[in-house]
C-alpha cells in the first residue's frame, strides 16, 4: 500500500467522523428544573401547555411573538417565549417538545414540536380495525 493511499484513507475516515459529529444530535430531554440549572445552554423540554394561563398571542399586534406557560411531568412550570408564528393546534396538543434556552426564568424557544392527539387516534382506530379483521 502506497503512502498516498494511507493518507487518503485517513482523510476519508476523518471526513466521515466529522460528518457524523455534525449530524448526530446528542441532546436529551430535560425537565424544567434541570433546564433552569443549565442557563444559556440549548436543551429540549417535554412539557404540556398550561391551559389555566391564557396564551399571549396577538397576530395583529405582533405575529411573531407567542408567550405561554409550560408545565412538565414533574410539575415544574416556566414562561415560554417563542419569536415565530403560533403553531396551529398548539392548544389541542397533548405534549409539546420545546427546543431552546433558559434565560433567567423565561424559556426562549427556537422550535416547537407538537404531539397531536388526533393523529394517534386514527392510528388506534386502524389498529383496532385490523385486529378485528384478522
Amino acid at each position: 500500500m502506497k503512502r498516498t493511499h494511507i493518507v487518503i484513507l485517513v482523510a476519508i475516515a476523518i471526513a466521515i467522523g466529522g460528518l457524523l459529529m455534525l449530524s448526530a444530535d446528542f441532546s436529551t430531554y430535560d425537565t424544567i428544573s434541570s433546564a433552569k440549572q443549565k442557563q444559556g445552554k440549548y436543551v429540549h423540554l417535554i412539557a404540556k401547555l398550561d391551559k389555566s394561563v391564557p396564551l399571549d398571542y396577538d397576530p395583529a399586534k405582533n405575529p411573531n411573538y407567542l408567550s405561554f406557560t409550560a408545565v412538565d411531568s414533574l410539575g415544574g412550570s416556566t414562561k415560554v417565549v417563542y419569536h415565530n408564528t403560533k403553531p396551529t393546534e398548539l392548544e389541542h396538543s397533548e405534549r409539546i417538545v420545546l427546543k431552546g434556552k433558559m434565560q433567567g426564568e423565561v424559556f426562549e424557544c427556537s422550535e416547537i414540536l407538537l404531539k397531536c392527539p388526533s393523529k394517534y387516534k386514527d392510528d388506534k382506530k386502524q389498529l383496532e380495525k385490523a385486529a378485528t379483521t384478522n
